[in-house]
């Protein structure tokens, strides 16, 4: 499954009332450099964890209201929702093993637990 392009007219729609899913949101933009460079790292996890969570991005300056709603002031950054909600988020650029830690805390799996 590819990583969705979500928009401020679709986030609800596809992320806030995906309630049965797990789902990694990168807020993103064209000329963060570390935010192309974890692009990579969440490609490869949404091919590992696919059909246990979806993937989506959001282009902070094509969609100002939905970074402004959840506090999104630095990039990249990446908020993982479970049920609809804000689960965890990680801030700047980070390592595959803090992603997927991250992704594995929000599916309950307890070897994420301390290593983030």
């Amino acid at each position: 499954m590819p990583i969705k392009d979500i928009r401020d007219e679709n986030f609800e729609e596809e992320i806030l009332k995906a309630c049965s899913t797990v789902t990694l949101v990168d807020f993103w933009a064209t000329w963060c450099a570390p935010c192309k460079a974890i692009m990579p790292l969440i490609e490869e996890l949404s091919q590992k964890y696919e059909g246990k969570v979806s993937f989506a991005k959001i282009n902070v300056e094509d969609n100002p209201r939905i970074p402004c709603q959840f506090k999104v002031f630095s990039i990249p950054n990446l908020i993982l929702f479970k049920e609809g909600k804000v689960f965890a988020q990680l801030v700047g650029r980070t390592s595959r093993k803090d992603i997927e830690s991250l992704i594995l805390s929000g599916l309950g799996d307890t070897r994420a637990a301390g290593h983030s």
